[in-house]
């Protein structure tokens, strides 16, 4: 009888520390969804990928989309990551469509930090904008 308890708590607990997590899980991607930025007729979408502690790399989701001019960035000279306490991150590989078109997207990847940021913000810089684009998560 009693190892049928013991049994019974365990399996308790794992329930409850798998909901934790679900439920976890759900609030940092609800933190983290696509945000979207349209000025001089170009639209940006950015959406990051899972930031997680340890991970090699902090992965980005970016789309461009116009129908009144060239979409020549190199986001490698145009972009930062910036994190709560000020720690400038720059792009380490841009992993999609080349420079030209009306139509860009890709995957952004910047070098992780050591630690886990509680905020990040991306700046993007575009030709002919007055100032950068801003795109912030709350992470914690």
């Amino acid at each position: 009888m009693k190892r049928s308890v013991v049994m019974y708590r365990y399996t308790l607990q794992a329930i409850a520390f798998i909901l934790g997590l679900t439920v976890a899980a759900l609030a940092v991607g609800a933190q983290l969804g696509e945000q979207k930025s349209t000025e001089a007729g170009v639209t940006v979408s950015v959406t990051p990928q899972a930031i997680a502690a340890g991970a090699k790399t902090w992965n980005f989701d970016v789309a461009l989309n116009t129908h009144s001019q060239d979409l020549s960035d190199d986001f490698s000279k145009t972009t930062v990551l910036v994190d709560d306490r000020g720690v400038e991150y720059r792009p380490v590989a841009w992993e999609g469509a080349g420079p030209g078109g009306h139509h860009r997207s890709g995957v952004l990847k910047f070098a992780a930090g050591k630690q886990a940021p509680q905020s990040l913000e991306m700046r993007m810089t575009r030709p002919g904008e007055a100032k950068p684009r801003s795109f912030r998560w709350q992470l914690k």
